[in-house]
């Protein structure tokens, strides 16, 4: 049970090059590696590929609070100055809250030592090269299809008509469609927004831009 307890795990400012040799004998790479995909819910391990929070990539012996192009971190966690070895790493695993009070982090911790040992050994042989990052949960948008492809929106009273670069179209509820941003490597290209299914029942999706300004600018009122 305990590996399920993953799904908010954000080791903020977790990011860095740098290689420590391993103290924690006890932790098990394999089982920490297995642990660690419930992190992607929140996080990426691609360098520089950030979501709710920091990218995993390379997470020992950089400073808290410092990973390039994040810039959703609590104050408290850039003024804490400190460094991602294994000692903070595992008592930031136990309780977030404690080791930096008042810091964004909504992880209530993992009190078991042997999962945190786990983690912490797969976190660390990611970061000397020693083992594979997991692949990432989030697809590259700038490989989308053309069914996934949207060529125009149009507004009309309470609902969003998306045509797609297939010839097909669908209507949305207002409510049902979000519209989102995705400037990293992998988000779609400028002016090529891509639809993307967000569960339910089918009724809900997302369009996702590479820009914000380009949101007003691609949606048209216009009633059939």
């Amino acid at each position: 049970m305990a590996h399920a307890r993953f799904g908010f795990i954000v080791l903020l400012g977790l990011t860095g090059s740098s290689f420590v040799a391993p103290s924690h004998g006890a932790g098990d790479v394999e089982r920490g590696a297995q642990a660690s995909r419930s992190c992607m819910a929140c996080h990426s391990f691609s360098p520089g590929r950030h979501m709710t929070g920091p990218s995993l990539a390379g997470v020992w012996g950089r400073r808290a609070g410092t990973a390039a192009g994040f810039g959703r971190y609590s104050d408290v966690l850039k003024r804490s100055e400190l460094v991602w070895n294994e000692k903070n790493l595992d008592a930031w695993l136990r309780k977030p809250a404690a080791l930096i009070p008042g810091n964004a982090m909504l992880f209530e911790g993992i009190p078991d030592p042997g999962t945190r040992a786990d983690l912490l050994a797969y976190l660390q042989a990611v970061s000397g090269g020693r083992a594979s990052a997991p692949e990432r949960g989030l697809p590259n948008l700038k490989r989308a299809d053309a069914s996934s492809q949207v060529t125009a929106i149009r507004y009309c009273g309470d609902a969003y008509r998306v045509l797609t670069g297939d010839g097909k179209s669908r209507t949305w509820w207002e409510f049902n469609l979000r519209f989102k941003t995705d400037g990293s490597p992998d988000g779609p290209s400028t002016g090529k927004p891509v639809i993307v299914g967000t569960g339910m029942q089918g009724d809900r999706a997302a369009v996702v831009f590479s820009r914000p300004e380009e949101i007003s600018v691609f949606i048209r009122r216009e009633c059939p």
